[in-house]
């Protein structure tokens, strides 16, 4: 179902804010049918990018992929289902039907993620490979599938954070992690280890391709309001106790988590007026 652009996104950013940054980019998501990273990339596709989402279930991908295309008239969003990221050639062929259809591949999300709720002599070993698999080779092998297409764009749009950029931006990474793993999460255990390995390896992919202009920042989202993690991982009569562990006394949005997607891919240091 279409949505109003403060469902996504916040109002400070302009429709024309990154018209010349983000015209005929082009973002790449796994996991893009869901809550948060749908946000993410229907924000991005508002403000001129073309994307491709990818997911296991292909009715819901190729639906949601629709679906985003109408936050911008004219947008290109492609659906692509059946595409397990655990499977790297599989994950190969989307990014290349990407790259071919919409021209280049500019900016990724590596959003795949599996949980559950289960205490650490509960998990059994294949759901504790499963997780990890998921989340960590998912994540290794949306970049090795995605890496020459962002080395590409990273050539292509230079910036040094200095001068103006007419050009945009390109060749940037971000994970969606988690804060699970930061203080410990009961009934979290798999999930926590799986996403403290997501981190490291985005840490390890900006010191090594940093010099050739690509990007890599993680967004680690906390517990976010409507969203099919919370309803599935959080009972609703233990969420006001809940609210009041958080310093705001709420939880977060998803626009909040797309806010901070649009601030990574931008070069809006060097456009503020």
């Amino acid at each position: 179902m279409p949505q109003e652009k403060h469902q996504y996104m916040s109002n400070v950013w302009r429709d024309d804010i990154f018209s010349e940054c983000l015209k005929n980019k082009v973002v790449f998501c796994t996991g893009g049918a869901g809550t948060i990273c749908s946000a993410q990339v229907r924000a991005m596709v508002h403000l001129g990018a073309n994307a491709c989402i990818v997911g296991r279930n292909v009715e819901k991908t190729e639906n949601m992929a629709k679906d985003i295309a109408t936050a911008r008239r004219g947008a290109k969003v492609i659906g692509i289902g059946a595409v397990d990221v655990r499977l790297p050639e599989v994950l190969q062929q989307a990014a290349d039907r990407c790259a071919q259809e919409l021209g280049s591949i500019d900016f990724v999300i590596a959003g795949a993620a599996g949980n559950f709720l289960a205490s650490i002599d509960q998990v059994s070993p294949n759901a504790m490979k499963s997780v990890i698999d998921i989340d960590i080779l998912g994540s290794y092998n949306t970049v090795k599938a995605t890496l020459p297409y962002l080395r590409e764009s990273a050539s292509k749009h230079k910036t040094d954070g200095k001068t103006e950029n007419r050009n945009g931006t390109g060749g940037r990474i971000v994970f969606v992690s988690a804060t699970l793993h930061y203080a410990g999460t009961p009934l979290q255990s798999h999930v926590s280890v799986a996403k403290a390995g997501v981190d490291a390896m985005a840490m390890s992919i900006a010191i090594e391709q940093g010099p050739r202009g690509i990007t890599s920042n993680v967004i680690a989202p906390g517990p976010i309001a409507d969203t099919e993690g919370i309803d599935r991982l959080s009972k609703k009569e233990n969420r006001e106790r809940s609210y009041k562990a958080v310093p705001s006394g709420r939880f977060g949005t998803v626009k909040e988590i797309a806010d901070a997607t649009i601030y990574l891919f931008s070069d809006y240091r060097s456009r503020v007026r």
